[in-house]
Order: structure tokens, then sequence, then C-alpha cells
């Protein structure tokens, strides 16, 4: 059975950074891995995904700000997260989708990241 467990959520200050870890147990290298948030009252949506070979792609809100990266080897997907604004705040999903079957798509159960003075 497919997991990804979320960490590294929390309460930061405006201008501050924080690192989101998602760990995948029993899934292969091959899925794109990505991180969505979403805020109260707001729907999901798409912060940034990372391909098996290292291809990010942000939303632009985030975009200089969040850089994503993957450690295969350690079937980890992080999210480097700067210059926090209280918009950042949301709670932050992991996901993992097959790139040739959209049946097989994956989410962790969320982290929240609260940004506020």
């Amino acid at each position: 059975q497919v997991q990804l467990v979320e960490s590294g959520g929390g309460l930061v200050q405006p201008g501050g950074s924080l690192t989101l870890s998602c760990v995948a147990s029993r899934i292969s290298s091959v899925y794109v891995m990505g991180w969505y948030r979403q805020a109260p009252g707001k729907q999901r949506e798409l912060v940034a995904t990372i391909t098996s070979g290292g291809r990010a792609n942000y939303e632009d809100s985030v975009k200089a700000r969040f850089t994503i990266s993957r450690d295969n080897a350690k079937d980890t997907v992080y999210l480097l997260m700067n210059k926090l604004k209280p918009e950042d705040t949301a709670v932050y999903y992991c996901n993992a989708d097959h790139p040739f079957n959209t049946r097989l798509t994956f989410w962790g159960q969320g982290t929240q990241v609260t940004v506020s003075s």
C-alpha cells in the first residue's frame, strides 16, 4: 500500500522559512511528485511538481521563493519555502502521480503551515 507522509509544517513569522518533507513508501521513482495546498474556504491548488528526472514546475505566486527537490534514493520529496507570506498559510499536501496512468494518484494526510506574526 502506497503511503505518503508529510512533515515539517508549523508556525512561522512572515519572511521566514520552512522545509516540508514527504516520505513515500512502496512507490516507484517514476512518479511525478508534487506539493499542493488548501487554504480555508478555498480549493486545493498546485504549488510545485517535480519529475523523476528533476524537472520542476511552480505556481506563479511561489516562483523564486519555493524550491522543490527530491531524493529518489530516500524516496523523499522536499519543499523549501523562503520569504513566507501570510497568504501562504494552508494545509500542504504531498502528491504522487504516475506519468502514464491517471488512475494511479496518491495523497498524503497534509501538514499545516501557518504564517503569522
